[in-house]
C-alpha cells in the first residue's frame, strides 16, 4: 500500500515572478540603434535577460556627469530587477563603477556593473612586460575614481573615441537616432590603433564600453592582441548563475 501521507516529488516552489531568465540589465535612457552585438539588443544574448530602463539616465548623464542624482533610480531598478527573478545584476554602462558597491550592499546578489572589472583578470593571462589596456567612450571623463571602483590600476593605458566622430556623436551626443556603423566602427578602431602606438606594451584591450562589443571582433582581427567587452563579461557571470550540467 504507498504511503499517501509522503510529500510528492514534483512540487514546484514560487516566489519570482518570472523564471528562466536570471540576469538582470540595468539599461541607459536612449534612442540610439542598438544593432546585434550591444547588449540593449535581446537578440545578441545566447540567454534570456530581464531589461530594466532607468529614466533620466542619458548616456551624457552618466559619462559626462558621473551620473550625478541618478544612483536612488539605479537602485530601485536594481530592486525591481531582483523582484522579478534576477539572481544578479549587470549594467548598459563601464562608467557605472561608481555605483559597484551600493548596488551589490542594496540588492544583496551578485552585480557587474563594467566591463572594466575585467582587467585585473587580464592582466594576470600576460607574460611580464605586457600590460592590459582600456578603450572608452570618454577617456577625458573615465576618472581615477571610476577606475578604483572597477578594481583597475590608475596608471592603466587608456584610449578614448573622438568627441567629433560617429560614435561618440550619436550615443553621447544624441544628435540623430540613426548610426553609420561603419564610421562608428572606424572610430573605435582609430582608438584602438591610438592605444597600442602610444603603448606598445598593451598585450591585450578591454572595452570599457558596453556600445563597443559589436566591433571587438574587428579590433582583434587589426590590432592582433586579444579583446575583451562586456560580452565577455556577462557570458562569464551568466556561466557562474547557470552552469552547464554534463549529465
Amino acid at each position: 500500500m504507498s504511503d499517501l501521507s509522503a510529500p510528492s516529488a514534483r512540487i514546484a516552489r514560487g516566489g519570482k515572478a518570472i523564471y528562466g531568465a536570471p540576469l538582470g540589465i540595468l539599461m541607459l535612457e536612449a534612442r540610439f540603434p542598438r544593432i546585434p552585438g550591444d547588449m540593449g539588443n535581446a537578440g545578441t544574448w545566447p540567454f534570456p535577460v530581464l531589461y530594466h530602463v532607468v529614466r533620466g539616465a542619458t548616456p551624457a548623464r552618466v559619462v559626462l556627469e558621473r551620473a550625478r542624482g541618478l544612483l536612488p533610480a539605479f537602485l530601485d531598478g536594481a530592486a525591481q530587477l531582483v523582484a522579478l527573478g534576477a539572481e544578479a545584476i549587470t549594467t548598459n554602462c563601464g562608467f557605472l563603477a561608481l555605483f559597484q558597491e551600493q548596488l551589490a550592499a542594496h540588492v544583496r546578489v551578485p552585480v557587474a556593473t563594467s566591463a572594466l572589472m575585467q582587467v585585473p583578470w587580464v592582466q594576470a593571462t600576460l607574460p611580464p612586460g605586457q600590460r592590459v589596456g582600456v578603450v572608452t567612450i570618454s577617456a577625458a571623463t573615465l576618472t581615477p575614481a571610476h577606475l578604483a571602483a572597477a578594481g583597475v590600476p590608475t596608471d592603466t593605458p587608456i584610449a578614448g573615441t573622438d568627441a567629433a566622430g560617429e560614435f561618440f556623436r550619436v550615443l553621447i551626443g544624441a544628435e540623430k537616432d540613426d548610426l553609420d556603423i561603419d564610421l562608428a566602427e572606424r572610430d573605435v578602431l582609430a582608438a584602438g590603433h591610438a592605444l597600442v602606438a602610444r603603448h606598445p606594451e598593451v598585450g591585450a584591450i578591454v572595452l570599457e564600453c558596453t556600445n563597443m562589443a559589436p566591433y571587438a571582433a574587428a579590433m582583434q582581427a587589426a590590432l592582433g592582441r586579444p579583446v575583451y567587452d562586456i560580452y565577455a563579461l556577462t557570458a562569464w557571470f551568466h556561466a557562474g548563475l547557470r552552469p552547464r550540467a554534463w549529465g
